[in-house]
């Protein structure tokens, strides 16, 4: 045997041991970290049955890294949780449910859910005041602005430089120039929106401002997935903006935008502003370095309503997924109704169940979503899981219209969540989330007028409507929906 043979036979013993080795690896690795046995199953399978190929495909696409890239770039900064002291909260007990109509008080069980995993208080004693679209939110955002005094702290995912964007821009720049503190936090991939993007415009005004997660490297690609995704607004500490409304003129409806926007917004004052500020200021600590602390940020807050609120806040840093579970444990909880506004309906299978057990149970489960997205590929696969939950009796219903970016989620008389999230992978896994849940059925009542509204302008989705689509048709759909935990 010459010299060249017997290289090529210890090569081929060397590749042969490398790929028994990076099979062994990887096959350990996906039993002990997949939580689902079939894709446990269906990788086990391509890494033995495909050798070496399988096992590099597997460390390529089949670890999750999302999570792990975040928790790498949050590090060990500090949280910010609001003391009693600032808040003037009060635990939860029974005491505080049994203040409630009887009727409510078994959503009692949803927060506890919630403090399980946000590690927050409730805070008594708040006032929430929906905004329908930009021509009531944008005007109360800015007036407010124009009346700080000491600080504004203003988080969003879309600033666009537009008719909206420059208004927002000037009256932040007069508000720096009355001396308040101000500090603006853009998502990275938000200021990407228009272009010429805003930050010119906002470096002109002098105002101090942020991008999160600025562009990495090529080797850093998880990181540019990740997309804080909250729309916050607070102003002197004491008053708060929160929901689902970017900075851009399609909100805007009396500017007469090219492309129309319905949205909702959320006027809070009360303790639970404090949650909307320590986020904040989280987020603000971990792009800038800067501590925001002490009075100006974060005065004491008295009681300015009725309302029993929480923040949530979720992200892929976080150890649990609380706005998952919130959602689990509101399904669970309801009796009668579950009312949800969202423009992209995409859950996974825990939560398709959690809806179907309730419709199950006999609770009557209203979804109600755009019937034109600004997303069409989104749509085709949230269209190819309808007949998921229409065949356990959940009704979907399609407005028409204009785009519809609402987001409301409605448990019962007595309980609402509303904020930043949608109902897709990318809200539940990916992006920075914030959210508040609240407890009052007069704030529940006034919704549920709202969301009624809605759906009586809507048209229901039937099952056979769903199943008559031509085979192309569910094809395309089919397709758009293997994508769906990157949509």
């Amino acid at each position: 045997m010459s010299i060249l043979d017997e290289l090529n036979r210890w090569r081929h013993v060397a590749l042969a041991v490398l790929s028994l080795l990076l099979a062994m690896i990887a096959s350990g690795h996906a039993l002990l970290n997949k939580r689902d046995s079939r894709a446990a199953v269906g990788w086990v399978g391509l890494i033995w049955l495909v050798p070496l190929i399988g096992a590099v495909l597997y460390f390529i696409l089949g670890v999750n890294r999302i999570r792990r890239r975040a928790l790498e770039l949050r590090g060990d900064r500090e949280r910010f949780r609001t003391s009693p002291e600032v808040g003037g909260s009060e635990s939860l007990t029974e005491a505080v449910f049994a203040k409630f109509p009887p009727e409510t008080r078994h959503l009692a069980s949803i927060a506890r859910v919630v403090g399980q995993t946000t590690q927050r208080p409730l805070m008594p004693g708040n006032s929430v005041r929906a905004l329908i679209n930009g021509d009531e939110a944008y005007p109360a955002m800015l007036e407010a602005i124009a009346g700080a005094q000491h600080s504004i702290t203003l988080a969003t995912y879309i600033f666009d430089r537009d008719a909206a964007g420059r208004a927002f821009a000037t009256a932040l720049g007069q508000a720096v120039r009355r001396g308040v503190q101000v500090r603006v936090l853009i998502d990275a991939t938000g200021t990407r929106y228009s272009w010429p993007p805003i930050l010119r415009t906002l470096r002109r005004e002098k105002i101090r401002y942020a991008r999160f997660l600025p562009a990495f490297p090529l080797w850093r690609l998880v990181s540019m997935n990740l997309r804080n995704h909250r729309k916050l607004l607070v102003i002197d500490g004491r008053v708060g903006f929160t929901g689902g409304m970017n900075i851009r003129v399609g909100h805007w409806l009396a500017k007469g935008p090219s492309h129309p926007i319905l949205d909702l917004q959320f006027r809070v004052e009360g303790p639970v502003v404090a949650h909307l500020q320590e986020v904040f200021a989280d987020d603000w600590l971990f792009t800038t370095r800067e501590v925001l602390q002490g009075e100006l940020w974060f005065p004491r807050l008295e009681r300015a309503g009725p309302v029993l609120a929480r923040g949530i806040a979720d992200g892929p840093d976080e150890d649990v997924d609380p706005l998952r579970w919130t959602i689990l444990g509101a399904l669970a909880a309801a009796r009668h109704s579950v009312r949800i506004a969202t423009p992209y309906f995409l859950p996974d299978a825990p939560v398709i169940s959690a809806l179907n057990l309730a419709g199950l149970r006999g609770v009557a489960v209203d979804i109600v979503l755009p019937a034109s997205s600004n997303l069409p590929f989104v749509q085709w696969a949230s269209r190819a899981l309808w007949w998921q939950v229409l065949e356990k009796g959940c009704r979907i219903w399609l407005t028409p219209g204009n785009f519809d970016h609402s987001k409301l989620f409605l448990v019962d008389d007595g309980w609402v969540m509303l904020g930043s999230t949608n109902w897709d992978p990318r809200s539940l896994r990916l992006n920075f989330e914030f959210d508040v849940e609240c407890y009052d059925t007069a704030l529940v009542q006034t919704l549920g007028h709202w969301f009624q509204a809605k759906k009586d302008r809507s048209r229901q989705v039937t099952l056979a409507e769903v199943d008559a689509r031509s085979l192309p048709v569910k094809l395309r759909d089919g397709a758009a929906r293997l994508l769906s935990p990157y949509l």
